[in-house]
């Protein structure tokens, strides 16, 4: 099949969460199946992995169509870069949409205090623009890959400027990678994108008197998917359905729950380059030197004799580190039940920051913070830690919980979204389990938790060691769910089309 992917994010060039990492890596698994298979992106500044020079400019200029009238932008070419060993894997084409007023920023969305004002005409631009190109490659999918309100004006525009034109043949499929975010704004924005009032109603792009950009795509794209089979369940129901849960329950049926994978290659105890010693489930031998080496690297007293709990990723409200925040209270107290060590590295809400910040500073011995995010840091934690917490309000899917399994180091988490899909919580009675599962978002809840996982670490060893090797053999790799997306397209395209897939 011919598939367009179109994101506002994809690892490595630019990422702010598990969006980059799908982008980046489920379009190279689909191109080893046989697939053709093209990413669109803008091309921002300020991305140490975005060198502009490092890819090639391709000739003229694309002319796009927005409301004021066309708007012209450069274009730029790479492929996604290939692990050691891929180098017979067909290459994937990553187009860049090179326009300096829209993307040449410090920021891909905002700044750290609010977003850019002009978020609509950015990524209208972002969508009409893949659009464009396609025209100007004569590159026709059968396939676009929209993903989250960035690009959800994808499957509008298909059902709109582009009726009756060639591009009206091609199948949309919508990925929801966090609904929380959903693109609004105030309704007079939607003529910049090109579209009349006739498309602010209750079914299309109007949701209680604002502009929705995703509330669009939802309507419009021929199907849905979101990142694991209950989270497309939860955003269904009031609670996590973000005011959209009736448009959801309406298109129920076409709504996929398709779990995110892993890139296993980079993500490999026995393979990976930025640990301290490379180790695999048959000989768990070199963990304990990655975690002398983290102690280290973390200023912790070297000691073998306590556990080590981690933390990676943004210190915000959705990942409950507010929540964390209590329960460390007595956590470190003196006479807490089991004695631990605490690394956290991330980057997020100021206040939280500093209050690790003096956290650490207060309890040397106990905690370390790594402010800001360093990716081979991020492996060398997954390598080193014995635990890792994943106490979110809500979590679509989560990567992090897959990672430390794979280096086994048992997640504490709660029972939503993807953790519920990917972790087995610890059966006393049997040794089984690959993490450490709760349900309410308590402080209380939490400690319990946290107690229950460490003591199982101190008195139940060969149980903890078991679980380890289970979590490790868990299979979280993409080529696992590729072919889910496969069936997803093909269905898609049949609907389009009227007829099936005959590739």
């Amino acid at each position: 099949m011919r598939i367009l992917f179109v994101a506002s994010e994809c690892a490595p060039f630019a990422k702010t969460g598990g969006l980059g990492d799908v982008v980046g890596a489920l379009p190279k698994v689909l191109a080893r199946r046989g697939h053709d298979v093209r990413v669109v992106m803008p091309l921002y500044g300020g991305q140490p992995n975005l060198p502009w020079d490092a890819f090639a400019r391709l000739d003229g200029a694309l002319t796009v169509p927005m409301g004021f009238g066309p708007a012209r932008c450069a274009v730029r070419a790479g492929t996604l870069p290939r692990q050691p060993g891929e180098e017979r894997t067909p290459p994937v084409r990553v187009y860049f949409l090179e326009h300096a007023r829209y993307f040449d920023r410090s920021g891909l969305y905002g700044t750290s205090t609010e977003s850019y004002g002009d978020n609509v005409e950015r990524f209208a631009f972002l969508s009409r623009g893949a659009l464009a190109l396609c025209y100007a490659l004569r590159f026709l999918p059968d396939v676009i890959h929209a993903h989250d309100w960035q690009t959800a004006l994808l499957p509008v525009y298909l059902n709109t400027v582009e009726w009756s034109q060639p591009l009206h043949a091609c199948a949309s499929v919508l990925t929801i990678h966090n609904l929380a975010f959903q693109g609004e704004a105030d309704p007079r924005a939607l003529a910049v994108a090109g579209l009349g009032p006739e498309h602010l109603h209750g079914r299309a792009l109007e949701h209680f008197g604002a502009l929705n950009l995703l509330k669009g795509g939802l309507w419009h794209a021929t199907y849905l998917s979101t990142v694991s089979p209950n989270y497309a369940r939860e955003i269904q129901g009031s609670a996590h359905g973000c005011g959209l849960d009736g448009v959801l329950r309406e298109r129920s049926g076409d709504l996929r729950g398709i779990l995110n994978g892993i890139d296993d290659d980079e993500w490999d105890p026995a393979r990976d380059p930025a640990i301290a010693q490379r180790y695999s489930r048959d000989d768990l031998a070199g963990k304990a030197a990655c975690k002398a080496a983290l102690q280290r690297e973390a200023g912790l007293p070297l000691r073998g004799d306590v556990p080590l709990v981690a933390w990676v990723g943004r210190f915000a409200w959705q990942k409950g580190i507010d929540v964390v925040a209590h329960a460390l209270m007595g956590l470190l107290r003196d006479d807490a039940p089991v004695e631990a060590q605490y690394v956290f590295l991330g980057t997020g809400d100021l206040k939280m920051e500093q209050w690790l910040r003096d956290l650490a500073a207060r309890h040397p011995q106990r905690l370390a913070l790594f402010a800001g995010f360093d990716q081979a840091l991020a492996h060398r934690i997954e390598a080193g830690a014995d635990l890792f917490l994943m106490p979110s309000r809500f979590e679509p899917c989560g990567l992090n919980q897959m990672y430390s399994q794979r280096y086994g180091t048992l997640p504490i988490a709660r029972a939503t979204g993807g953790l519920a899909d990917t972790i087995r919580s610890y059966d006393e009675r049997t040794g089984a389990g690959t993490g450490f599962l709760f349900g309410d978002l308590t402080p209380a809840a939490l400690w319990d938790t946290m107690t229950w996982a460490l003591a199982t670490w101190r008195d139940r060893r060969p149980h903890f060691d078991a679980m380890r090797r289970q979590a490790m053999a868990l299979d979280w790799s993409w080529s696992r769910f590729a072919g889910d997306y496969e069936h997803l397209y093909k269905d898609a395209y049949a609907r389009r089309r009227g007829h099936p897939w005959r590739g």
